[in-house]
């Protein structure tokens, strides 16, 4: 297979552009290049532990909500629809635009537009950014940022029902 330059993506320019600038100061200024390269291995070392947990967090849940598995808890009336609400729209994935026509199908099977409003309000709490906030805000403010979060998703959840049923 031959290689051709326009299959190179942004990223791998970024990543490119990253081992230059530090090939380059490891030529010229090595005493920079070994102070850049203690940060970064410090704040790697800080982070760590909260990726694995992370990533072993992702795939338990992978592995157990499945749509089949969700759809059937969405029929059912009360607190798990929200909880699922919630909890689908922090662990959800990928651009936004892929998942409308999911939740326009959850739509026509009795998914209301406060439960959708909930989902894409939560959206906002990525779990794979969850370590990089702790390292710069702390720990405490990332878990009181994320429960207003959620809370406030379900208020307007809960107030958009009311809207759109002044609106029939």
């Amino acid at each position: 297979m031959k290689f051709k330059i326009k299959q190179i993506t942004g990223s791998w320019y970024f990543l490119i552009a990253i081992f230059l600038i530090y090939f380059f100061l490891f030529l010229f200024s090595r005493e920079n290049f070994l102070s850049a390269g203690s940060f970064s291995f410090g704040i790697i070392q800080k982070i760590i532990l909260v990726f694995v947990l992370v990533f072993i967090l992702m795939s338990i849940t992978n592995y157990f909500f499945t749509p089949k598995f969700v759809s059937k808890h969405f029929q059912k009336k009360g607190f798990s629809k929200w909880f699922f609400a919630v909890a689908g729209g922090i662990l959800s994935t990928g651009p936004i635009y892929l998942w409308y026509p999911l939740l326009a199908d959850l739509k026509s099977k009795g998914f209301n537009y406060g439960l959708i409003s909930c989902f894409l309000y939560n959206r906002a709490i990525k779990i794979p950014l969850v370590p990089i906030m702790i390292f710069y805000f702390s720990l405490k403010y990332v878990i009181v940022l994320s429960l207003v979060m959620i809370f406030a998703s379900v208020f307007q959840g809960i107030l958009v029902n009311k809207f759109m049923e002044v609106k029939k």
